[in-house]
């Protein structure tokens, strides 16, 4: 590929499989290249960077295709450039070069999910359009460099909801659908490490940008996101270069003001106080501002109580530990988006290990899916802790019979007291054998202490209780499944 891109003089030419076709048939290998390729990268992913590409013209061996802005070619031909030589090959022998050329024109409007060409400043697109933004549509003319580049992962679609942060979607998603009502302004997001709450808010801005099916009543918006660090480093380069007005300006032109990690503050007086004054300016005119932190507004003690006390007059909404099924569900979903097969006994393997960190869980599955096509081996158990043995040995910790009874009944659904009651029955009983059995295994405890922590049983039922679990391991191979993963889980 070349990266000319002067005026596109190429014509359509007849193509077949070596013969000759119209130009319907042209337009029909045209689409199901798009389709193809659609399928292979996803539906977001293919909306974010694919959907606006055009056929331009084929010149001999050459395909020429269009992009309505530098930046998106650029990503198209870095990142998809190879797949679509051989997309088009494969339906057309002939080809062997695909080009790709900037045509504002040819292929319309930019689309409102190009991070650097709408998202901040939707102003500039609707001049490269032709059009001039009406007052009325609010628009403020941001800097590009004023906001970060959002990810186009973190999308709605692509959020695993469940109860720990049922309550923060449902609030991002209304500020989504219409900023700036008065019970979600502020939003402030807040929660631990890996949580969610960056993926919240890049959903929130890439729904702001301009997702077709928004409330035209709430109009087109102008969003600046940046994490708290930015903000500081963008206003200490203001203050030396003597332009803390135009930064003021810029910053209090916009619809909606959204800041990542707000705890970062803590400790710059100055940076705090001019987002003080900043957030006051807009929430004062009726913008929105989304605010993430490590901790509620109360907790951060490091912050000025006049900025604290604003930042809890809106809406207020934490992002809880995960749970054992939302991490089920979390893998599941990426698992399904990389179009691999996962046993559900790796899932569990891995929600159990992982538990408190959604980035560390989706990176591990990561580096199994990369191993597995690597090296075209299916994923197992086995493959699992020898992939990831650095990670869970970073997890490792003394066993206790404690954490052994907790393992166990977690998995068969039932409660940690049951292990210490009088109860006989099987449900309970066969759970109650396998925690005696893996505590003889996996701790150092003799059988009479053992037997203690689970109700004080005599040292005869635990040698009972773990010579019938060991004959079960014998006979029974989905039984011996579930203890070899209980095993794993606590000694890995």
């Amino acid at each position: 590929m070349t990266s000319d891109d002067d005026d596109l003089k190429h014509h359509v030419y007849p193509v077949d499989d070596c013969s000759t076709p119209d130009a319907l048939q042209l337009n029909a290998r045209w689409a199901r290249v798009r389709g193809r390729l659609q399928s292979e990268v996803g539906d977001v992913e293919y909306r974010t960077w694919l959907r606006q590409m055009c056929l331009a013209g084929v010149d001999g061996e050459e395909v020429t295709l269009t992009l309505p802005t530098r930046f998106l070619r650029d990503w198209v031909r870095g990142h998809y450039g190879d797949r679509l030589n051989a997309l088009w090959h494969s339906e057309d022998c002939r080809i062997r070069r695909v080009e790709i050329r900037v045509d504002a024109e040819g292929c319309g409007a930019p689309d409102p999910t190009d991070a650097l060409s709408t998202l901040v400043n939707p102003a500039t697109a609707a001049r490269q359009e032709g059009k001039l933004a009406r007052p009325d549509e609010r628009i403020a003319d941001a800097r590009p460099d004023m906001s970060a580049a959002l990810d186009p992962r973190f999308t709605f679609e692509n959020f695993v909801v469940g109860k720990p942060n049922e309550f923060a979607y449902a609030c991002a998603r209304r500020v989504a659908e219409c900023p700036a009502s008065p019970a979600f302004n502020p939003l402030f997001l807040y929660g631990g490490v890996g949580l969610g709450k960056t993926h919240l808010m890049h959903a929130v801005a890439w729904e702001l940008a301009g997702a077709p099916d928004r409330d035209p009543a709430c109009g087109r918006t102008s969003v600046a996101y940046m994490s708290a660090e930015k903000f500081m480093y963008r206003f200490i380069a203001a203050i030396r270069s003597q332009s803390t007005m135009e930064f003021k300006e810029h910053l209090r032109s916009v619809d909606v003001l959204m800041v990542d990690d707000l705890q970062f503050l803590i400790g710059k007086d100055n940076t705090q106080e001019e987002f003080f004054h900043t957030f006051n300016a807009l929430v004062d005119a009726g913008k929105q501002i989304v605010v993430s932190a490590d901790k509620s507004p109360s907790d951060l003690s490091g912050l000025e109580d006049r900025l604290r006390t604003r930042l809890g007059c809106g809406m207020v909404a934490d992002l809880h530990a995960t749970t054992f099924e939302l991490r089920i569900s979390i893998l599941q979903a990426k698992a399904d988006r990389a179009h691999m097969e996962v046993p559900h006994k790796v899932l569990e393997f891995l929600a159990h290990k992982i538990t408190t960190n959604v980035r560390e869980l989706e990176g591990a599955l990561n580096r199994l899916i990369a191993h597995a096509n690597l090296f075209g081996r299916p994923i197992t158990l086995e493959s699992t802790q020898e992939v990831l043995h650095d990670i869970l040995k970073a997890h490792d910790r003394r066993i206790t019979i404690e954490e052994i009874q907790r393992k166990v009944a977690e998995h068969w659904h039932i409660r940690v007291s049951d292990m210490s009651s009088a109860r006989r029955a099987r449900a309970v009983a066969r759970p109650r054998q396998v925690a005696m059995y893996l505590a003889k295994q996996l701790t150092s405890r003799s059988l009479p202490e053992i037997g203690r922590r689970f109700g004080n049983r005599d040292h005869t039922t635990v040698m009972h209780a773990v010579a019938r679990v060991a004959e079960l391991i014998e006979r029974d191979a989905g039984f011996a499944e579930d203890v070899e993963l209980l095993r794993r889980m606590l000694e890995s």
